[in-house]
C-alpha cells in the first residue's frame, strides 16, 4: 500500500554470453512480487509502495508501432498486497513517473493501459518527469532504432528516499536510474551497457552528465541487473 557522442562512452560488461544461457530479467528479490505484463516485467516493493525495477526488451518495431495513449491510471488489481492509488499523489506536487513508459508501449491498448498501473508509477517531480527523464526515455528509443533489439531496466533508488506522500506512504526517491544493455555481436555476444542515473530534482545540463557505469547503480540500489552476464 548526468561535445561527445553518448554510444561513445558505451562500458563494456564482458566478451561473451551463451544464448542459451543469457536471461535479461534482474535477479529476484526474496519476498518480492514479479509480476509479467504485456511489455514489461516488475518486481514490487510493498514497503516503498512502487516498484524495485521494472525491465523489457525494446525492439525498433515496438517502438514503431503508432497506438494511442491512454491516460487511464489505476490501482494494479495484480498487487496482491494492494498497489498505490491515485490519491496518494493528489495534490502533493508530484507527477506519477512512469517507470515502463507509455510511448514504449503502444502496440495494443492493453499493452498501453498496463504501463498505467499505479505499480509502474512513482513520484516524480514535474521538472524531471517532463525533462531530463523524457530525453533519457527518447534516448533509449533512438538505442532501439539503431540497434534493433535493447534491453532495459529502469527505476527508483528506494536506499535512499525524501519522505513519503499519501495515506500508503508512497516513497520519494531521491534518485532514479535506467540501465540500457545491447549485444554488438551475434548469439548475444559482445555485451555493452550504459547507465543513467538522475536526482529527483529539476535537473541541468545535458544527458552526458548523467552517465554513469551500470555497476555503480547496481551499488547503490544493491540490485543485480543482468546476473547471466
Amino acid at each position: 500500500m548526468k561535445t561527445f557522442l553518448l554510444p561513445s562512452i558505451l562500458f563494456i560488461l564482458g566478451s561473451h554470453a551463451n544464448a542459451q544461457d543469457f536471461n535479461w530479467l534482474p535477479a529476484k528479490i526474496e519476498g518480492h512480487q514479479v509480476v509479467p505484463y504485456r511489455g514489461f516485467i516488475l518486481s514490487y516493493n510493498e514497503v516503498h509502495e512502487q516498484a524495485d525495477w521494472v525491465a523489457y526488451e525494446l525492439t525498433a518495431s515496438k517502438v514503431a508501432a503508432a497506438g494511442d495513449r491512454c491516460n487511464c491510471f489505476h490501482p494494479d488489481p495484480n498487487i496482491y498486497t494492494g498497489s498505490a492509488e491515485l490519491s496518494d499523489y493528489s495534490s502533493t506536487g508530484f507527477d506519477r513517473g512512469h517507470l515502463a513508459p507509455s510511448a514504449d508501449n503502444l502496440r495494443d491498448q492493453q499493452e498501453n493501459k498496463e504501463t498505467f498501473a499505479m505499480s509502474n508509477m512513482s513520484p516524480q517531480l514535474p521538472a524531471l518527469n517532463r525533462g531530463i527523464w523524457a530525453d533519457i526515455e527518447a534516448y533509449v528509443r533512438k538505442m532501439a532504432n539503431e540497434y534493433q533489439t535493447i534491453f532495459v531496466v529502469t527505476g527508483p533508488v528506494l536506499t535512499s528516499s525524501l519522505g513519503s506522500i499519501g495515506k500508503n506512504q508512497v516513497t520519494i526517491p531521491e534518485y532514479f536510474y535506467k540501465a540500457i544493455l545491447r549485444f554488438d555481436g551475434p548469439a548475444y555476444s559482445k555485451p555493452k551497457t550504459i547507465g543513467f542515473l538522475v536526482p529527483n530534482i529539476a535537473p541541468v545540463g545535458a544527458l552526458k552528465d548523467y552517465v554513469v557505469p551500470v555497476n555503480a547503480i547496481e551499488t547503490l540500489t544493491q540490485l543485480d541487473f543482468w546476473p547471466a552476464l
